[in-house]
């Protein structure tokens, strides 16, 4: 994924989520993950995807049992 790229996915988040605290770092090598983070917590991973010539962007996000506020009765 090019800079231009990220630049524009990043940019895309920050105004449809209302948060200027989301970044995108470009990988230090090529090939490696596209990180996202919120702040400085990682939430997930970007990918892009090219089928047959459309472009379009996933966002993979993780969420951690143990992260998760205790469970209530219903």
């Amino acid at each position: 994924m090019t800079l231009n790229e990220i630049t524009r996915v990043q940019e895309y988040l920050r105004v449809t989520f209302s948060n200027n605290r989301i970044k995108i770092l470009q990988p230090k090598k090529p090939g490696a993950p596209i990180e996202v983070y919120m702040g400085d917590e990682f939430i997930g991973v970007l990918y892009r995807d090219d089928e047959e010539g459309e472009i379009s962007y996933t966002l993979n996000i993780s969420i951690l049992e143990e992260d998760l506020p205790a469970a209530v009765s219903i």
